[in-house]
């Protein structure tokens, strides 16, 4: 009898070592001991509900499974000297926090949210407000960053840093959150396989979006309005463009989209509106860019000699002062089933197509490609006696960039 008692006892005891611990819900409040010390007493799974107020905390470290909630959002202040949370463990939940002024230093990226090695971290629905960096995700995989806030108001990119940033990462998702004020929107440098849905990237002193060495990615459906530069693409492959809207970006060196030194993409179904530069292309191989709408920009799009194998078609270019520039004479990519408002051809067999090619490079563009201050002589009489000239007597403009079939009326997308 003794021996079976002990059997059950010793049964009973390595059952209760083994079985999964409850997961417990803790209040943590203003006048506690502080959001850290509860994460140090809390268990992996558990919840931390954080009351409204004001915490003046920093470096808050979270090394277990744990879910953050903010009650009314709770603020967090770093105090413009340090940063305030660092996950090192995976499958941690923040939301409903209000994280503001994080410090500046030399040799630290100072983040409102730092992920580092981590992966299925979700960060949802928090403000983020004037920090060097907003969310930070190094060596990170599968990790949501969704529905945030994120702003600042530095001045100049030198002071700044990026609202979203992420290195050596894969599988994110970046959605619906709203970025402004920084010196990038959103920041990806060696990160594969990842989707940027749904943003709004604006007034960042820099680029709303920004790529470097990051392969695979997909970015669909953002806004990106009113930033230094717009959004730019280098050292990429495989990187998929669709349904987003480039706008205002305006100004000396401004572009909506710049593509350099990227392969094997695709830009579909886009909108550039008032940019300075709808697409500035440098480098780019294989590149298709279909039914997207280029309107009023200075330069629909620059494609500069380097660039090969690229395919321009079914696009509507509507009301740009320069519909395409190049650099170079040669022309190693396509132009095909575009319409072009300048277009001034005809279609006597009433197909929809133009019965003569269109030119888009005018004269005019040459040239100030070369001399960039002939500028001041736009819409003189000049141009429009070169561009007249130039069409009677073609001797500058690169004989094999146009569109053979030009469509003539705007296209649908």
């Amino acid at each position: 009898m003794k021996k079976v008692l002990f059997f059950i006892l010793i049964n009973g005891l390595l059952y209760l070592r083994t079985a999964p611990a409850f997961s417990t819900v803790i209040k943590v409040s203003p006048n506690s001991n502080g959001i850290q010390k509860a994460i140090n007493r809390a268990h992996s799974g558990d919840t931390l509900l954080i009351q409204k107020g004001l915490y003046k905390e920093h470096d808050i470290t979270i090394s277990k499974r744990l879910v953050l909630i903010g009650i009314g959002f709770p603020v967090i202040d770093a105090e413009s000297k340090y940063q305030v949370f660092l996950i090192r463990s995976d499958s941690v939940i923040i939301k409903g926090l209000q994280i503001q002024n994080v410090g500046k230093a030399s040799m630290t990226d100072m983040a409102g949210i730092k992920i580092i090695n981590a992966k299925n971290v979700t960060i949802e629905s928090n403000r983020l407000i004037n920090n060097t960096f907003g969310v930070y995700l190094q060596s990170s995989t599968l990790c949501n960053v969704v529905n945030n806030t994120i702003h600042c108001d530095i001045k100049d990119e030198l002071n700044g840093g990026n609202g979203v940033h992420a290195w050596k990462s894969n599988h994110l998702l970046i959605k619906g959150n709203t970025v402004s004020g920084h010196r990038d929107g959103i920041y990806f440098e060696f990160v594969t396989d990842s989707r940027i849905v749904g943003n709004s990237s604006f007034n960042n002193a820099r680029y709303g979006l920004h790529f470097m060495f990051s392969h695979n990615d997909t970015y669909m459906h953002n806004t990106f309005k009113d930033n230094g530069a717009g959004v730019a693409v280098m050292y990429s492959r495989g990187v998929k463009m669709y349904n987003n809207d480039f706008l205002h970006n305006w100004g000396d060196a401004s572009y909506g989209l710049l593509l350099k030194e990227i392969t094997d993409s695709k830009i579909e179904h886009n909108r550039f509106v008032k940019n300075t530069v709808g697409i500035h292309m440098e480098g780019t191989t294989r590149v298709d860019v279909e039914q997207n709408l280029f309107e009023d920009n200075g330069w629909a799009a620059r494609v500069q000699a380097s660039c090969s194998g690229s395919n321009f078609i079914g696009n509507n270019f509507i009301g740009n002062s320069f519909d395409v520039a190049t650099n170079g004479t040669m022309m190693l990519n396509t132009f095909d089933k575009n319409y072009w408002d300048k277009y001034d051809g005809y279609d006597l067999n009433k197909n929809s197509i133009g019965d003569v090619p269109y030119y888009p490079v005018s004269v005019y563009s040459v040239v100030t490609e070369k001399i960039p201050s002939a500028m001041i002589l736009y819409h003189s009489l000049l141009t429009d006696i070169m561009d007249q000239v130039e069409k009677v007597m073609p001797t500058i403009i690169p004989d094999k960039l146009k569109d053979n079939n030009p469509v003539m009326k705007k296209l649908k997308l």
